[in-house]
């Protein structure tokens, strides 16, 4: 039995609504009732005995994971401030108490022991800027700025190379792509019905990919200037659409000015406490993974290119937050993505959430952490991350095959479990990415499969991001293979369509499938169900990854692979009441 108080498990849905979970070993318990009251609710009894008048209500068993059952209640209280502890009833039919200090017997006196239970002593109003309400309505679009297409040959860095989607890309490529070709095409991605833009980095840098910035301030010439920048958002503000910017605060580029003087000075540049230098004088990189032994700096991974900062040092944090606010101010955009998000300081990102916010009291912050991020999701520093321990999940059935459907269930269910409600409302779900080989690839080349995953997706909790490519039934590999050049001529083709129902059936449902709830269930005929509630609307989807069809009774508001009853394999359908 386990629960953590002001956490994932216990924490306030709305000012006066507050949320409990409470997890028990699989299969080993039978009811759980929550014991609650204010914890200065003690009153006389008839006899003169003071008394603590507590409420009991029982908890749902909301789902189950690998190794444990997840209970959930939601209470309110009078005065906002309640204490509470368990009851949870065996299979066997005995009852134990779980709180702040353990299990005990169930008995009256020891629910009359006010120090075991769980405390949350007063409601204080939320912040609602900590997840901003419009990312549950968003449907995201990743754009790698030099591969999506290009609206200006003027601007070309030299060597560039003819527009051919079907090559594969070498490390130092150039195609051309820039600010000019997404403005360009603002109305086929209107068109496709998508209301997020996420841009991999677009700020000055030596490299096709911008990960290695030498000026911040300053937009990426091969991608255009501020004036065209700033076109580019005003359209998208324009089309309904949010812009979101890629923050790349772990590192700088080996040809930023401030390394630049760090090299040339060495211990009396200005910047010297702006890196982690580790040995003097420096020399050229030297390389571990190649056995020239340690590094003589910090770097992002081993990359010599991209020299890591020193978050914690102030005149560092005021220079990043300088950054982020004048994005905000200057051209208005909506949201930071972090690169590297796990690797810099708690304290930098508390100050970051704080300066963001203070402009823009609903801009979206989203982390870049690849593992379970409970540190960074309290409210404090990140409103979501990149959800790829989640969409693991689906790719390792859908797409892969590496597991069962009852461990898909189990999972995608312990993954929920980590967050908050409303954190998870605002996680950026996401199949493939400039870091991961694409979404056809993994399924192997079949667009059926890779249909069905990502329509599986699209009905989950969390934000869906579309990488570019998807919608034109893109392939690719691990990195570069996975950042080819736009294949434009798919444009409106079969999986362009079917893409651009899935983004119309989730925006038309935004409210059920941003913010209701989610069960799983593995049917005994093999399928898949998924079933979103919220209010009396309830979005039920069948997903059939067996390798026989199945009978299914339904009317379908979205389906593929469904024709007289039958639901074939690789199909799925999807029904609204």
């Amino acid at each position: 039995m386990g629960h953590r108080p002001e956490s994932e498990d216990c924490f306030l849905y709305t000012d006066h609504e507050l949320r409990l979970r409470f997890r028990t070993a699989k299969g080993d318990v039978a009811a759980v009732t929550v014991i609650y009251g204010d914890p200065y609710w003690s009153l006389p009894d008839a006899t003169g005995k003071v008394t603590y008048r507590y409420q009991t209500q029982a908890m749902t068993r909301i789902g189950s994971g690998e190794t444990h059952d997840y209970w959930a209640v939601t209470l309110t209280a009078p005065f906002d401030r309640i204490q509470y502890v368990f009851a949870a009833s065996g299979q066997d039919g005995t009852t134990t108490l779980f709180g702040d200090r353990g299990p005990r017997e169930d008995s009256e006196a020891q629910r009359q022991e006010l120090g075991n239970y769980f405390r949350v002593p007063y409601f204080h109003a939320i912040d609602r800027t900590r997840v901003p309400a419009w990312v549950s309505e968003t449907v995201w679009y990743q754009i790698f700025p030099e591969r999506f297409a290009n609206g200006d040959s003027t601007n070309d860095p030299a060597g560039t190379k003819p527009w051919r989607p079907a090559d594969h890309p070498g490390r130092e490529d150039y195609y051309g792509g820039d600010l000019q070709g997404v403005l360009d095409h603002l109305d086929d991605l209107a068109a496709l019905g998508v209301n997020g833009l996420y841009f991999c980095p677009v700020f000055k840098a030596s490299s096709n990919h911008k990960y290695d910035t030498i000026d911040y301030f300053e937009i990426d010439p091969d991608f255009g200037d501020k004036a065209l920048f700033a076109k580019v958002v005003a359209g998208a503000h324009e089309r309904g659409m949010k812009v979101m910017l890629d923050a790349v605060f772990n590192h700088l580029g080996n040809q930023s000015p401030q390394w630049q003087d760090v090299l040339a000075k060495g211990k009396e540049s200005r910047y010297v406490d702006w890196f982690h230098i580790r040995q003097w004088p420096l020399t050229p990189y030297r390389d571990p993974t190649k056995g020239e032994g340690d590094p003589q700096f910090d770097t992002f991974a081993f990359g010599p290119g991209m020299p890591k900062l020193n978050t914690a040092n102030p005149e560092v944090q005021d220079y990043l937050l300088d950054i982020a606010t004048y994005w905000l101010r200057e051209f208005d955009i909506d949201a930071w993505r972090l690169d590297v998000a796990n690797e810099v300081d708690h304290h930098f990102w508390r100050r970051f959430r704080q300066a963001v916010t203070a402009v823009k009291p609903d801009c979206y912050v989203l982390g870049e952490v690849w593992h379970s991020a409970q540190p960074w999701l309290n409210g404090d520093e990140f409103s979501g991350v990149m959800n790829y321990p989640f969409t693991q999940q689906i790719e390792d059935h859908f797409l892969t095959g590496k597991t069962d459907a009852a461990t898909l269930e189990a999972r995608l269910f312990d993954q929920l479990m980590l967050y908050r409600d409303q954190t998870n409302q605002a996680m950026l779900n996401m199949l493939d990415s400039h870091d991961t080989p694409r979404l056809l690839t993994v399924a192997g080349e079949d667009q059926d499969k890779a249909l069905a995953a990502l329509a599986f997706t699209f009905l989950q909790t969390g934000a869906p991001c579309i990488y570019y490519g998807t919608e034109m039934g893109m392939s690719g590999d691990n990195d570069p293979d996975d950042r080819k050049p736009m294949d434009w001529r798919k444009l409106n083709g079969p999986v362009w369509q079917a893409v651009h129902t899935l983004v119309a059936f989730r925006r038309a449902h935004a409210a059920v499938l941003g913010t209701g709830t989610t069960a799983y269930t593995v049917t005994a005929t093999g399928l898949i169900q998924v079933t979103r509630q919220l209010a009396e609307t309830t979005i039920t989807g069948w997903f059939n990854t067996g390798e026989h069809p199945v009978a299914l009774t339904a009317k379908p508001a979205l389906a593929a692979g469904f024709q007289a009853g039958q639901l074939n394999p690789k199909g799925f359908v999807v029904t609204v009441h």
